[in-house]
């Protein structure tokens, strides 16, 4: 089945995918994502999760707990081409109860446009090692 919204924006788009991941709203969620078997989502520590179904799945599985996240984004960097975009971000995420926030995560997030707008088309969300907080170095590998 189709996605009925239509992201104009690649930032229409990775917004909504941080209001569904708020709401853990697996249906909000899989609406930002193409429906495409080789999208590709990672989550922290996670192996590999290749298809729409796959992903949403383990969306599913993520917030079945039904716990609300409060969650603040830093030094994001776009790398933008007229198809393709690829964001990475710090996640700080905390609950709405508890003002501590949990270590970052670090997200690569990748859209596409196509014919029903900008849609994601892969995830990749590590935890940062402590040894590199509050490193903010531009060298590539």
């Amino acid at each position: 089945m189709p996605s009925q919204k239509i992201f104009a924006t690649p930032q229409d788009a990775e917004a909504a995918f941080y209001e569904a991941l708020e709401r853990c709203d697996a249906d909000a969620m899989m609406a930002v994502w193409a429906e495409e078997d080789e999208v590709t989502c990672i989550h922290p520590g996670g192996p590999r999760l290749v298809g729409h179904a796959t992903i949403r799945e383990a969306w599913r599985a993520i917030f079945a707990n039904g716990m609300r996240l409060k969650l603040r984004l830093s030094q994001a960097t776009t790398l933008s081409t007229p198809f393709a975009v690829v964001n990475t971000v710090l996640e700080h995420f905390s609950t709405p109860n508890d003002q501590a926030v949990s270590a970052p995560v670090v997200a690569t997030n990748v859209y596409v446009r196509g014919a029903t707008g900008w849609r994601m088309v892969a995830h990749h969300a590590s935890a940062v090692p402590p040894s590199s907080l509050g490193d903010d170095s531009r060298i590539l590998h």
